[in-house]
């Protein structure tokens, strides 16, 4: 349907709706980080906090709304034990709200491909309802040479149509690349693993990044703690104001908060000792 320019000009329009700090309602993004930096619970607690959660990494309040997350990667235990750590930071009004909110459907083993038509149709009708949907981990819902644009166009394509129908937010996580880990640089937009199309093609890319030895010297982290905060940001947003990065602390069940009320390690450089 064209658009109506008079009415474009003339109409103000309604405040954008964010599904998570600076991505819309309705589009696609991605969260990329090295393996093992933790962005898997990380998604599940913005996701639990979509669902109705608290903001445990204090990065604002986000509007609710249902959720699906599409564990593809991790076996049920993992996941149980996820979500067994992270039960212990809410109160019950809080896992019941969560509950509710929040479907997780492990695709392990399913080999999910969202080429395919019948998968295709199928993620779409999961999407339906739902204000967020997650896709945990990219590689495991296609089957496509991932360094090649064409292919990762059809499968970013693929992603843009189920959010445009439904209007569900497609969120997938996806691996930074071994020079970009390696260089401590994950924070950049060009970190992801594979084509650019990836990047140039979503509208949102959020990182996740460990600290790295010089980090921990100017923040005042003693070496042997450095592996429990993880630095997170948003590398490309195409509406909003810019997003300030912030820190993380790991903690027991690798459930992950925000340090801003943390003795031990505070954001403004200044202030450390």
């Amino acid at each position: 349907m064209a658009l109506d320019l008079m009415a474009a000009f003339n109409d103000p329009p309604p405040p954008i709706d964010y599904v998570l700090p600076n991505m819309v309602v309705g589009t696609v993004g991605a969260l990329v980080s090295p393996g093992g930096a933790g962005k898997s619970m990380l998604i599940l607690q913005l996701a639990a906090q979509v669902a109705g959660g608290p903001d445990l990494l204090e990065v604002g309040e986000l509007p609710t709304g249902k959720v699906i997350y599409l564990p593809a990667e991790d076996p049920l235990v993992a996941i149980h034990h996820r979500l067994h750590a992270l039960g212990r930071y809410l109160t019950a009004g809080e896992r019941q709200a969560v509950a509710d909110g929040l479907l997780i459907e492990p695709l392990i083993g399913k080999c999910p491909n969202i080429m395919a038509r019948d998968w295709f149709d199928g993620l779409k009708r999961a999407a339906e309802g739902h204000r967020l949907m997650v896709l945990d981990t990219l590689r495991r819902f296609h089957a496509e040479e991932e360094n090649a644009s064409g292919p990762m166009a059809q499968v970013v394509g693929r992603m843009e149509a189920i959010a445009a129908e439904t209007g569900c937010s497609i969120v997938f996580l996806h691996h930074a690349n071994k020079s970009a880990a390696m260089a401590g640089a994950g924070d950049q937009q060009q970190a992801s693993r594979g084509s650019s199309v990836l990047v140039d093609n979503i509208r949102w890319q959020s990182y996740l990044s460990g600290m790295t030895q010089a980090e921990a010297e100017e923040w005042g982290v003693d070496e042997g703690q450095r592996g429990f905060f993880v630095r997170y940001g948003i590398s490309k947003a195409n509406y909003g104001a810019p997003f300030q990065e912030c820190w993380f602390r790991r903690h027991e069940g690798g459930v992950l908060k925000g340090t801003s009320n943390n003795a031990r390690f505070s954001l403004n450089p200044a202030a450390k000792q």
